[in-house]
């Protein structure tokens, strides 16, 4: 099982602080780095000192650290145009010697649309729109050098694009889909992904969706063994009780419900969930940090986890 560090920098961060993590993440061994890709906190905390933006970090991240991976969970489709959004995401991967992953998702928080004048349709709308984005960047990650690129969707059209420039992965950076939609999901994630990730499912509801998009993958001809099947789960360790219970009040959450929902307890108890997990088919978990100050929280994962892992 792989273990990523996975963050929440809306709730408040700066990049110096991502920064921390994420060099902290790489020097004790876990497999990559990656954020969420909103711009509005949520429940009760300040946000303080601002949304940063996703990209933005990792173009940073992709100078600053050294082998770590990097991506998100998940960039909104509704945020970013697919044409620019390719050339982005293959600029970073320039930048960071091939070490991007583009987690892409429909865009679900109406808040933060609202709060920064972002257009956000109806789910269907949506998925049509997500579904276009996934053809178009492909599309243009896929065409060779010297030829040019066409697509006329419903809404994105493009017309003899050099589809330049190209990312240092080959075939092309990782695609991340995921979620429980129990249609359109499994068959995009058939015909585009990479990688499916389940966030904050139980067990039992992983085990049914990933048969979903299994038999999606049978519908058209696809290996399931092809893809990587990944889970993303709030973390909570500490080394005995009192730690835990610690590290579960500075996140504003319940010990209890988060050995429920999350990966929490002792590093035994944790261990014992990611089996749980692994059992389903899931060979990757992004370890949801919330308190981005406790670097002591990867480290004691790290030393007492990871090598049981």
């Amino acid at each position: 099982m792989e273990l990523r560090i996975f963050t929440e920098p809306q709730q408040g961060a700066t990049y110096d602080d991502l920064l921390a993590v994420a060099r902290r993440a790489e020097e004790t061994g876990y497999g990559a780095f990656f954020r969420s890709d909103h711009y509005l906190k949520m429940g009760s905390v300040s946000g303080d000192p601002g949304p940063t933006d996703a990209w933005t970090t990792l173009a940073g991240l992709a100078r600053d650290t050294r082998d770590i991976r990097l991506g998100t969970l998940m960039t909104a489709a509704t945020f970013r145009l697919p044409g620019p959004l390719a050339i982005t995401v293959a600029q970073v991967d320039q930048m960071s010697g091939g070490r991007v992953e583009l987690g892409i998702g429909t865009g679900w928080y109406a808040e933060e649309h609202t709060a920064y004048g972002i257009p956000f349709p109806a789910l269907g709308e949506r998925f049509d729109r997500l579904e276009e984005q996934l053809a178009v960047i492909t599309g243009l990650w896929a065409t060779p050098v010297g030829k040019t690129f066409d697509f006329a969707g419903r809404y994105h059209q493009v017309s003899d694009s050099p589809a330049l420039p190209k990312p240092v992965q080959d075939p092309r950076p990782p695609i991340l889909l995921g979620g429980m939609g129990p249609r359109r999901t499994p068959r995009l994630a058939a015909r585009y992904a990479d990688e499916f990730n389940l966030p904050f499912a139980s067990v039992a509801d992983s085990v049914a969706q990933f048969d979903r998009v299994r038999a999606a993958c049978a519908e058209i001809g696809r290996d399931p063994a092809d893809l990587v099947w990944s889970n993303a789960l709030v973390l909570c360790c500490g080394r005995d009780d009192a730690e835990v219970a610690r590290r579960a009040a500075a996140i504003g959450r319940d010990p209890d419900e988060l050995r429920a929902n999350g990966l929490a307890g002792t590093p035994a108890e944790v261990v014992d969930r990611i089996g749980a997990y692994a059992e389903t088919g899931s060979s990757r978990l992004y370890l949801q940090v919330l308190d981005l100050a406790d670097l002591d929280h990867l480290d004691l994962v790290a030393a007492d986890v990871l090598p049981q892992v």
